[in-house]
């Protein structure tokens, strides 16, 4: 009876451990993203003025990926204050080789590029008699005055934006989407009222152009949500793979060159590695190998942006310029070793006492 009332706990055991596994995979799985500011040749002056469409639209994108889950997205004030710094100009918005730069500086998986390839109406007027006149398909500009709330004007607002998404360590296009909006209504506000055309106010999401927008970035957002899959883990991998120098030791306190741009973080452990063997190429000279030892391992107490500072807790001898790697296992596990050659430890042997003096022979 017991043997089955306990093999019955451990198949409902079994059984959340898998409900629950599946998820903090994906959990552990989100993504780092950056999305630039879209570009917009689309849209010409009238009532837009000098607001950033391209911009207002990325604003609406983050808040839907971010309420989605699929990603974690960088703050848009941090990725415009690198674009600045860097001085990057509008042409380099879509540069594959600009998102890898900036992949870099902000220790991402992925950039997201786009552009704004259709933002405009078509309006139709009523006159009392009931002829109809179109003006037509314009961008948005100039007629823009016409709308005006009045019901013998029907309005119709449509809206694209095509996107990629990007390796930034590759700069490989991942995948390619596009979003499009269209709202139709008749004697209503263009903009939703207000003072001019802001895609962050009250009430543009109600307007004929917020529902058209919305719909475009709503659309692009589901398709980017579903490329997350194709999205490497560069971060992860970058993490794992840092290699640097040390920059200073001051007794068992110890900088590096490495900080928050490499992915480090304060807890986390290095191991300075020392080659005492370089194997190389009889004919070319080309360095094939380099034989290393762990001689120590760094527990890190403060990052920066570029460098690091931290103690050892392992091992001795730490000199500037020894190269230090990121610990990915447990750190007990490390064998620290002294290096073969003229860096390892000397013995010597001392003795006190009295000389004798050899005796005499007759």
């Amino acid at each position: 009876m017991k043997a089955r009332k306990t093999s019955a706990m451990l198949i409902a055991l079994l059984f959340v451990v898998n409900l629950i596994l599946p998820q903090m995979a994906m959990a552990g799985a989100k993504r780092r993203i950056a999305i630039m500011p879209f570009e917009y040749g689309a849209v010409q002056g009238g009532e837009v003025g000098t607001y950033d469409v391209g911009k207002g639209i990325v604003s609406l994108l983050i808040t839907k990926l971010v309420n989605d889950g699929t990603y974690s997205v960088v703050d848009r004030q941090m990725l415009d204050s690198i674009l600045k710094e860097q001085n990057f100009s509008v042409s380099d918005r879509a540069d594959p080789a600009t998102a890898v730069k900036i992949g870099k500086l902000l220790s991402i998986d992925a950039m997201v590029v786009g552009t704004v390839t259709q933002f405009g109406f078509e309006n139709k007027t009523v006159s009392a008699s009931g002829a109809v006149g179109a003006l037509g398909y314009v961008p948005y500009g100039g007629y823009l005055g016409m709308f005006g709330g009045a019901s013998s004007h029907k309005s119709t607002v449509k809206v694209a934006i095509d996107a990629r998404i990007i390796d930034v360590a590759t700069g490989e296009i991942l995948g390619a989407v596009h979003g499009t909006g269209e709202s139709l209504r008749k004697g209503v506000s263009l903009f939703g009222g207000g003072a001019g055309f802001d895609m962050g106010s009250s009430g543009f999401a109600s307007s004929i152009a917020g529902e058209a927008t919305l719909q475009a970035v709503d659309g692009l957002g589901a398709q980017l949500d579903a490329l997350a899959a194709k999205i490497p883990d560069n971060q992860s991998l970058a993490a794992a793979n840092v290699q640097g120098k040390i920059a200073d030791v001051t007794g068992t306190q110890v900088v590096v060159n490495l900080g928050k741009n490499n992915g480090l973080a304060t807890g986390d452990n290095l191991q300075v590695q020392r080659a005492y063997k370089t194997i190389k190429d009889p004919s070319s000279g080309k360095v094939l190998k380099e034989l290393v030892n762990t001689i120590a391992i760094i527990k890190l107490s403060q990052v920066e942006t570029d460098n690091a500072t931290g103690n050892i807790t392992k091992g001795s001898g730490v000199k500037v310029g020894d190269n230090v790697t990121k610990v990915t296992t447990d750190v007990s596990a490390v064998v620290v070793q002294p290096v073969p050659g003229n860096d390892s430890p000397t013995r010597s042997i001392s003795a006190t006492g009295t000389v004798l003096s050899p005796k005499k022979t007759k």
